[in-house]
């Protein structure tokens, strides 16, 4: 397993992150996976307040007593369930950050959360006093750094010029390429992580049947799944190849990737062990489809 340092911040994670949100119920059965996954070599463990309603959060926080030290703890903030339980509201506001996070450090049963990020943002949002929030959760030693998960340029831009984010967790593969053209370039210049997620596009480049994807036509999405398996084989299975695409851009410095099984986790694990992808294949990945690019929030 190959690590990196999170940007600017003194956090060494592992290029590949165990994405929590593909979590079954049973805490049993969490632990035993993530155990796995920690002696695998990962170290770096995703999950939000939103998912499955907090229990994603409580699940993790339980397999990991005992092993705390040994992980790279992030989650994340911003859309609160409303009192029914009927769907959340956006809410990037400073009251309510700094009571999530307490919400967040008991379900988690830790005293500090290692990257808390925005799950989500507008350009509408109060950003200064989003950034106020998360620099005083960090003065007080609630959180060790912060970041954002976006896929918005224009909202990328105001945290970058604004904040001293570590990170930005944003959608990238084979099948979605639009950070190329701005997010990835300003990212790398000022030294800020990209957590790439989406990086399988929903298993649509290993063996889901193929529909339309973003704006790619079905036949653009069987290219795209085709060159993907024409590049595999028996040294590197195609989930590993479209793994391999995304760790192998250079503002990448993790890929977070949903893990529910046990063969999901080795094949991630032996990803990073895997043939790089040569200059010739990088190439024909590219040359699939047209790269895509953001038609909104630029």
């Amino acid at each position: 397993m190959n690590y990196h340092l999170l940007g600017k911040s003194s956090l060494t994670v592992s290029e590949i992150g165990f994405g929590c949100m593909s979590l079954g119920d049973n805490d049993a059965d969490n632990a035993r996976l993530i155990h796995s996954a920690i002696e695998g070599g990962l170290n770096y463990f995703d999950t939000a307040d939103m998912y499955q309603k907090g229990l994603n959060e409580t699940t993790v926080g339980k397999a990991l007593q005992g092993k705390r030290d040994k992980v790279i703890l992030a989650t994340k903030v911003g859309n609160q369930w409303r009192p029914d339980g009927s769907g959340w509201e956006w809410n990037p506001y400073k009251h309510y950050i700094i009571s999530a996070v307490e919400q967040s450090l008991k379900r988690l049963n830790t005293d500090y959360i290692d990257l808390y990020q925005l799950h989500g943002g507008t350009i509408g949002d109060p950003v200064d006093e989003t950034i106020e929030a998360f620099e005083s959760l960090q003065a007080a030693g609630k959180i060790r750094y912060y970041g954002i998960s976006s896929i918005r340029p224009n909202v990328i831009r105001e945290y970058v010029k604004r904040s001293h984010i570590a990170s930005v967790m944003m959608q990238y593969s084979v099948l979605d390429r639009r950070p190329e053209e701005t997010c990835f370039p300003l990212l790398q210049a000022n030294d800020i992580a990209v957590l790439a997620r989406g990086s399988l596009a929903g298993g649509l480049l290993v063996n889901k049947p193929v529909k339309t994807y973003l704006n790619y036509s079905e036949d653009e999405v069987y290219k795209a799944q085709s060159a993907v398996h024409a590049i595999s084989g028996i040294n590197r299975k195609p989930a590993q190849t479209a793994i391999r695409f995304v760790l192998q851009q250079q503002p990448v410095t993790a890929a977070i990737v949903g893990i529910r099984t046990m063969e999901q986790l080795n094949d991630m694990i032996a990803a990073t062990h895997t043939p790089l992808l040569t200059d010739n294949e990088m190439i024909y990945l590219r040359a699939c489809i047209p790269v895509n690019y953001y038609e909104q929030h630029r």
